[in-house]
Formats: structure tokens, sequence, C-alpha cells
């Protein structure tokens, strides 16, 4: 028997009591979405396989760049050493956020390579030489990265940059193919990461977010 007392610790947590029948801990966990928000270590899965390409957007526009290229890729005419033969798997979220329009000149191959600079800090009028800091942020997480663009610079006085990184993996697998192209061939000129050569003109110490496990903004460290 389990009186009220035992059962008040796990109310204040929102948790159904170990103690509770199993059909009502099954009900309880349903009125709170179960286990929907643990998925975050799927994309840490999809590294395992090579034909999976994961892709993690922020917006619409992103995600009709990906679509596109997944069709030509899958269905259409293939560039010269791209396997039709993949899985494209796309984490998309039901926050509700406005979704902007397609930026002018927007990087569309830094897109689907992995990242592109989505927006630079203003830093017109400032009468100092502020500190500087990258932000790479990848679906929900952008919008958390531009806030945090804009609260860094009202109240610090520092100006940062915000990347929409649209796939960590992709940017993971191109500097490990850099790292094995300078083991084979040590004797060509090395390959730098795709993630390495983007970030070189943007000084800084770099941050990561995403939705998913903190692992997997490292698996873009090349």
């Amino acid at each position: 028997m389990i009186d009220d007392a035992a059962r008040q610790p796990f109310r204040d947590r929102g948790l159904p009591h170990p103690g509770l029948p199993h059909q009502q801990r099954i009900a309880l966990g349903r009125t709170r979405e179960g286990l929907q928000h643990a998925d975050g270590h799927s994309p840490l899965l999809a590294t395992t396989n090579p034909a999976v390409i994961h892709y993690d957007p922020a917006y619409a526009y992103e995600i009709a760049h990906i679509m596109k290229d997944g069709l030509r890729r899958m269905y259409g005419e293939g560039r010269p050493g791209e396997d039709p033969n993949v899985i494209y798997y796309l984490t998309v979220y039901n926050e509700p956020q406005v979704q902007p329009a397609e930026p002018e000149g927007l990087d569309v191959d830094g897109l689907l390579r992995g990242m592109y600079l989505l927006r630079a800090a203003d830093t017109s009028g400032w009468q100092h030489e502020p500190a500087r800091v990258q932000l790479l942020a990848s679906g929900v997480g952008v919008a958390w990265a531009r806030e945090a663009q804009e609260l860094l610079a009202a109240d610090f006085g520092v100006a940062a940059d915000v990347w929409s990184v649209t796939s960590w993996i992709q940017l993971r697998r191109d500097g490990l193919e850099c790292d094995m192209q300078a083991f084979l061939h040590p004797d060509q000129e090395r390959r730098i990461p795709y993630v390495a050569a983007q970030l070189s003109a943007h000084p800084g110490p770099v941050l990561a977010v995403s939705y998913s496990r903190r692992a997997l903004g490292q698996t873009g460290d090349g």
C-alpha cells in the first residue's frame, strides 16, 4: 500500500509513481508525450551507416533544398562518384516558429555540405574592437543561437556569428575523408576539412548546440 505522502515527490516532479498500476503509469506517460523527446541519440546511430545522410535543418527553405538534392541524387542524374543507393534522413520539429524567407545569395552548396553562415555579427557603429565568437547550431537550436547573438551584442559587446549547421554528420565524414587522404597520400597537398575552411576567416571560440545529445555537435570537430 502506497500512501499519499509517498506519492507526493513524484507528483511534484510530474512523474508516475512506480507503485501505480501498469495501465495508469502508461496513461500518465502518454499525457506527458512519453519518450518522444528521448530521441536525441538517433542521429548518432545514423553515423554508423555510411548510406544514411542525416540532416538537421532549421528552416523550411533548407528542407526544400535538401529534398531537391535527395531526389536528384537518388532518382535523377547523380554526379560522378555519387552512390544513388542512400537514405536521406531528416530531423524535423513541431516547435512553432515563424519561417523566414530564403535569404538572398543563400550558400546552397554550404547548406548541402553541412553548414553555412546564416547571420554575421553586425558591428557597424560600435566604438570598440569586440571579442568574437562563432555560434554553430542546428534545427530548433538556430533560433536559440540567434537570440544569443542579440544578447551577447546588447549586454556584453561581443560579436557573434551564427552558423546554421544542417548536418553535423556530413561535416564529420568530410573531416574523416581529409584525414584518410592525408594518411594514404602524404605526398599530396593536404585537404582542409570543410568546417575548418569555413571557420578559418572567422576568429573566436566555437560553441555548438543542437536539440540532440551533446556528442552530436562533437562529431563535427573533424
